[in-house]
Parts: C-alpha cells; structure tokens; sequence
C-alpha cells in the first residue's frame, strides 16, 4: 500500500499532466495524439582527488550523496553533489571492486581478491568483513538487492554466483557454468547481474556465450546460450517486462533475451564491432543505455526499446578511459558513473512524453520540448510543490482534490501556474 505522501506524488505528477492536457484541448492548431521528446544527455564530471585511483560504480545513498569504491587505490569513498566535498575511508589494503547501499545508508562492496563481503557504517567508519564460504570464491565481483533487501553477487575468477543474507551474515554459492579450454581459464567469468521482478538473478558469463540465470528457490542454475559462438556478454540490463539486455563486448551488437521463451534478438550499436559496450543499464522510461568504450572519447548510447532504435550519441567530456559500471538514480532522473580518467560523473538522460488522447489543439512535439525545460523528476516535484511540509492534516476532511491551494502551502498539487507560461509558448 503506498504511503500518503507517495499519493500526494502521484497526484503532483497527475497535476502538471492535467494542464497540459486542459492548454492543448484550448489552443486551436491541428496536433497527433502523442508525442515523445528525447534529449542527449547532459555530462558533468568531477575529478576525484585520490590520484590513479580507478574510481568505479557509484551509487547514490537515501541522503543524495554519492558512494564509489577506488579499486586501484584501495578505498571508499563519498562525494556530495551539494558540496562538491569527498570523504575517503581506507578498506586495509583491499581493493573493492563495487559497491551498493542500502535504505539505511550502510555500505556493502564486494572485497575482491580478499574472498569477502564488506560492510562499512558511514557514522563510524567501521568495517565488519563476512568471508566467503569457499576459499575459492577469492573475488566478488559485482553486488545488487533484491526486493527482500538480500545481495546476490557475482564471483568472476572463482566462477560463481552467491546469495548473502545481510541479516544473518549467511552466503551461500552456486558454482557457475565451466568453460574446457576457455579464453582465460576454467572459469565462464561470472560478471554483470541484474534482478528481475521475481528476484530472480540473471548474470552475463563473460568468458562464454551465455547468459545464466538461478532459481531463487531452488539455487538450480540454467543457462542460455547465444546463437553466436564467438558473443561475449560481460554486463547487462533488465527493462520492467523482466526482458534481459546484453552487450556483446566483441561483436559491438546490443542483445535481447525474452524471459520466457529464451529468443534472442541483437541490433548493432554505432561503433561496430570497435564499439566495446561495457557498462549498461534500463532507466525508468525502460530506455537502454550503454558505454561504448572501444571509441575514444567513451560514448553514451541510448536505445529506445520500442522503435528499436538508437535515439543518442553522447562522447564523455574526459574521454571517459573506461566506464565499467552505472547506476540508474530515479530520485533525480540522473546516470551515475566513474571512469578511469579518474573522475566519476552524472548523466542526466531526459524524456518526456505528451498524450493529449485525441483532444489536442497544438503540435505535442512541441509541447514536449517545452517542458523539458521542468525538473518532473520525483524529487524535483516534491520541490516544486514543498511536498515535504506538514501540509496534510488538512486533507483528512472533505478530500484531497478538487480544493483551493492555500497561503500555507496546503493542496499545491492543485496549482495551475504553468498553464500562463505554456500558452505565451504557443501565441
């Protein structure tokens, strides 16, 4: 059930939909029915001050500030976007090789090469290690929730992939599909995962031509091969049909999986086979995005799902070196990653996406390009219409709509203010 302040969203949300559609149904030039508005990215990156340090795989904790590991320099770290400040804790020597946060701000990274999970609380900076259970799995790789708030990870040189329950401390491990006569080894290089909305893990085996994927239930593993023998998928992305993406890191093609009966479609990315995509994931308008890393700058790719075509090109403003790994902040509609130019980043991919159904009056697309110039992310509604005030008490009588804004702040959401603004926009 949501929250009474998570309806109050939706209805801000609601509301600036509601104008639009009321101007469009006003103003009197012939329009389609829809109309969707696609910009590149906007990068900023920031140099962090550890120097040669890789900086990689940020995540942006409950507070807005942004966590990454330095796996070359031995540490995690914080930066606040606000301040432009970086704190540094150091991990002992352990090179971290990712990192994931949860709801309470506690830190987890995976501590590759050191055969452990990590925690670190930020208000002590203490680190409590919980080691593998198998002294072959010497290197977690990539860490990722689950709904239940539970980690599966991957183990790439050890070749598995492993549950760990943060309540209890327990891990427990499957061993992933084995490779005879591989590229490097044994190991089918279990990398990239993603969870999908039956917290089901996917992984791409990057070593191999297959994607694998583990029964929550069970721990049985099963894998998917790829129709092409020479495909290397090292990470990958899940859309909100629980379809899995890949990168083809030696064919420079994007991959979809359909969950349910396993067929496989690819679509080319602009680099070719140079492309190299490495780091990837689905934002919440289900847009693909991946990092092309074999061009130098690195290149933002976005992909749209449903015209099956790539809509943005974007280099990265230090080159980028190689971005290996991004995190999709919903908060603030906004990509973040580091790069091996010693720098970690933000993209800001903006869409936005007009239905007038069939009342309209003016041209959607351009109605949609105006008000890409709003913050419609979740928390830039809130800031708009000072949703974190005590404000709802008032609404407890006589219902939630349909009533007058107040001078204390009470029923923004009902505000009408950007309807003068859109009309001058359209004569």
């Amino acid at each position: 059930m949501r929250t009474h302040a998570e309806k109050c969203l939706t209805v801000s949300r609601l509301t600036v939909m509601c104008v639009t559609a009321v101007l469009a149904a006003a103003l009197v030039l012939p329009a389609p029915t829809r109309a969707q508005e696609d910009r590149d990215p906007d990068i900023q990156e920031w140099v962090v001050p550890y120097e040669d340090s890789r900086p990689r795989d940020p995540m942006v904790a409950p507070d807005g500030r942004v966590w990454f590991v330095g796996q070359a320099g031995a540490y995690v770290a914080v930066f606040d976007p606000e301040t432009e400040d970086f704190t540094k804790y150091d991990t002992d020597g352990v090179r971290p090789h990712n990192l994931i946060v949860d709801p309470d701000g506690i830190v987890w990274y995976a501590g590759n090469t050191a055969s452990h999970i990590g925690r670190l609380d930020p208000a002590t900076g203490e680190i409590t290690r919980f080691m593998m259970p198998d002294e072959a799995a010497r290197d977690p790789h990539t860490l990722i929730f689950d709904s239940q708030g539970d980690v599966w990870f991957t183990v790439q040189g050890g070749n598995f992939i492993g549950k760990f329950w943060p309540e209890t401390g327990e891990v427990r491990l499957v061993k992933a599909l084995e490779v005879e006569g591989g590229r490097r080894g044994n190991s089918s290089r279990p990398y990239g995962i993603v969870i999908d909305s039956n917290d089901r893990p996917w992984v791409a085996l990057f070593n191999t031509n297959h994607i694998a994927t583990v029964d929550p239930e069970t721990f049985e593993l099963e894998t998917i091969e790829l129709p092409w023998e020479n495909a290397l998928p090292r990470r990958i992305a899940i859309t909100s049909d629980d379809v899995v993406w890949y990168g083809d890191w030696t064919r420079g093609t994007l991959g979809r999986i359909d969950p349910d009966t396993h067929a496989v479609t690819e679509f080319p990315l602009p680099g070719g086979e140079g492309a190299r995509p490495y780091a990837m994931l689905a934002d919440d308008a289900d847009r693909v995005w991946v990092v092309e890393t074999g061009p130098e700058p690195n290149r933002f790719i976005g992909f749209d799902p449903m015209t099956e075509e790539v809509f943005s090109v974007t280099e990265v403003p230090s080159g980028g070196g190689t971005v290996r790994h991004m995190y999709f902040d919903a908060e603030t509609n906004a990509v973040w990653f580091g790069a091996d130019t010693n720098t970690i980043g933000v993209a800001k991919p903006l869409s936005i996406y007009v239905s007038t159904y069939g009342t309209g009056r003016v041209d959607e697309g351009k109605l949609a390009a105006m008000l890409m110039d709003l913050d419609l992310s979740p928390r830039g509604i809130r800031e708009r219409l000072k949703l974190g005030r005590p404000i709802y008490a008032r609404t407890a009588a006589y219902g939630h709509f349909g009533r007058d804004p107040d001078d204390e702040g009470g029923f923004s959401w009902e505000r009408t203010d950007l309807k003068d603004d859109l009309a001058r926009a359209f004569g």
